[in-house]
């Protein structure tokens, strides 16, 4: 059985046990938020990793993406950006390699990490086809749902499959007159499929398929958005919701036939949009984990989408979101670099964990208080080790040090807390 029909049995697993002790639930609390579909514990039956929840109540948790492409294909690299991940707090990685020894890498990637591990199953299928056959077009069903058997065996604990890009959907984005119609890898893979074959797209037509795949390695489907907005101009557009709407429907579907079920959002959203792109897919979902990439609050970001990603992120945390996907300093200009990932970990934590405070979760503050008892204490030992990263911090002190050990160099003999803390000391 899998975990979500466990759940609506009301067998209580360790799993659970585990989970919920470490977001301070109860189990009977978060078994019944599996069963509902609320709630996820993401874990193939073949991959033995330290179980995390996505979803009701929980943690807002972060995933990086790493990968090779044609241009850049090292293993080694892309292994030691794991390790930077990992020990920087990311709670997932997702493998998007499209280039070199893809199944690999995947391998490599399934012993090494500690945490979640998910990855887009049409991007190695296109791949395929494109190198066997000439073109992605010439890939078949078969083909496809082959290489989604493959990862679930390999023991892949998420997989992103763009069931809501449908033929419908494809008719409103021509009707809609998108300035960038689809900036989805995955999406775009599968319109020129569907065009080319003159047919709908098997991840939707054949869920059924799909499912029986998932359910069989307990593996949790993340239901992609392949019409996400590419920009600001193109968000919460009919074609985005056509979608969304499809989704919510599936997802009904999984739930029903115990498998547990993500829902991914976009993209590029203005502010003011970002939290009614939540409250959508929690209405038309029925609550069931949203999982957002960014949303990037401005296209001019280039360079620092880390930080328009970060914004998007805080604000779609706060408002419901439960998991967020990393972008990096480097996102539209080139693959990611060890350094890369480890900036986007960090400021995508942050993100994670200002949401959390916004939306009370338990114990979620604790950090900042104990942080600013610290500054009011000029501990720095106590600043440095409570910081997202140390090393960077002491590099950063040791750079212009104060004349005097007690303080910064920013303020010197004029610090503010340490004034203070005098004049009170006089002044009683």
């Amino acid at each position: 059985m899998t975990r979500l029909e466990l759940a609506k049995k009301g067998i209580i697993t360790e799993e659970v046990k585990l989970v919920a002790s470490a977001e301070g639930l109860t189990p009977e609390q978060l078994s019944e938020d599996i069963a509902s579909g609320v709630s996820v514990i993401p874990i193939n039956k073949n991959h033995k990793i330290t179980p995390i929840g996505i979803g009701r109540n929980m943690r807002t948790k972060i995933n990086a993406n790493i990968g090779t492409s044609k241009d850049k294909i090292s293993i080694d690299e892309e292994i030691e950006k794991l390790e930077v991940l990992v020990k920087y707090g990311a709670d997932a990685v997702m493998d998007l390699s499209t280039g070199g020894p893809i199944k690999e890498l995947r391998s490599m990637m399934l012993k090494k990490s500690p945490i979640a591990v998910g990855t887009v199953p049409i991007y190695e299928a296109a791949v395929r086809a494109a190198e066997q056959k000439g073109s992605i077009a010439k890939m078949t069903e078969d083909d496809l749902f082959a290489v989604i058997e493959e990862h679930g065996a390999n023991g892949v604990d998420f997989v992103t499959v763009h069931s809501g890009l449908t033929m419908k959907a494809v008719e409103r984005l021509k009707k809609e007159g998108r300035i960038l119609d689809i900036v989805s890898r995955g999406g775009s893979f599968l319109l020129e499929w569907m065009i080319y074959n003159e047919k709908d797209n098997p991840l939707y037509e054949q869920f059924d398929r799909l499912l029986e795949i998932a359910y069989k390695y307990d593996m949790t489907l993340s239901l992609g958005d392949g019409m996400r907005p590419g920009c600001l101009a193109d968000a919460t557009d009919r074609t985005q919701i056509e979608e969304l709407l499809t989704l919510g429907e599936l997802r009904d579907i999984a739930v029903n036939s115990n498998v547990q079920v993500i829902i991914e959002g976009p993209g590029h959203v203005p502010l003011n949009q970002v939290e009614l792109n939540v409250k959508l897919e929690k209405e038309i979902c029925k609550g069931a984990p949203f999982y957002v990439l960014g949303p990037l609050v401005t296209d001019i970001g280039m360079g620092y989408d880390h930080i328009t990603a970060a914004i998007g992120g805080a604000i779609a945390g706060a408002a419901g979101a439960d998991f967020l996907c990393y972008v990096t300093p480097s996102e539209h200009i080139r693959l990611p670099s060890i350094e890369d990932v480890k900036e986007g970990v960090i400021v995508s934590k942050l993100a994670a964990h200002a949401a959390d405070i916004a939306k009370g979760i338990k114990g979620a503050i604790d950090k900042d208080i104990k942080m600013a008892k610290c500054r009011k204490a000029l501990d720095w030992n106590g600043q440095i080790g409570l910081s997202l990263n140390p090393e960077k911090v002491r590099a950063w002190r040791a750079e212009i040090p104060p004349t005097e050990s007690e303080v910064c160099s920013m303020c010197g003999e004029f610090c503010a807390i340490r004034t203070v803390e005098r004049a009170l000391k006089k002044g009683s």
